[in-house]
């Protein structure tokens, strides 16, 4: 009976620190979104907070990364001014850029999976992030490509529609002009996480 009693114990820990760092990259989610720079012509300004999707795809894999920035959503609907240049509320994500953001929570799903779960089902009980120290640069890498993808396939149509623009401008001044930018981004959160900060946290 002690046994199962620890063992019961040592799952409620496990939940209790994913939980933990899912709200702590949710709050960084929102820093992340006050560090946005607006393009004149632009709908969208270059934001900084898909730092934290990418980083709870990583850390977290895809039910506790889905969990972060699901949690950061629910706080912006609610009317916390989370959201990119202090935006909040249901209207910003029925907005025209508001399909990026749904964008993000499926994002951080597909990141966490490809990275955590590549042959496990993420309703599986264990769906718990292994150590990134179990995987290639060139996984994670690939991952966050992926999930970049993935922010654009939701956003640009939403964009399109939400903005009454033509798929083809849509695209142009929707995802285009971004990529450089966001090439530096997924280099630079390689570069975090693999310096050993980050992941170190996620085993804490």
């Amino acid at each position: 009976m002690a046994q199962e009693h620890d063992s019961v114990e040592l799952v409620g820990d496990e939940a209790v620190k994913h939980i933990s760092l899912a709200a702590v990259l949710a709050a960084l989610t929102a820093v992340f979104a006050y560090v946005s720079i607006p393009v004149p012509g632009l709908p969208a300004p270059i934001s900084f907070q898909v730092f934290g999707v990418y980083f709870a795809g990583l850390l977290l894999g895809p039910r506790w990364g889905g969990f972060s920035i699901a949690l950061y959503l629910l706080v912006g609907i609610a009317g916390a001014p989370v959201f990119s240049n202090g935006g909040a509320g249901l209207g910003y994500v029925l907005g025209p850029t508001g399909g990026y953001l749904i964008g993000f929570l499926v994002a951080a799903v597909v990141i966490g999976a490809i990275v955590h779960r590549p042959f496990g089902s993420i309703a599986d009980r264990g769906s718990g992030p292994r150590p990134l120290s179990e995987v290639s640069v060139g996984v994670q890498a690939g991952a966050l490509v992926v999930g970049l993808v993935v922010i654009y396939a939701v956003g640009v149509p939403w964009l399109a529609y939400a903005a009454g623009l033509p798929p083809v401008e849509a695209a142009t001044v929707g995802a285009a002009v971004f990529l450089p930018g966001d090439a530096i981004k997924i280099a630079a959160t390689l570069a975090l996480v693999r310096g050993g900060a980050l992941a170190r946290q996620q085993a804490v």
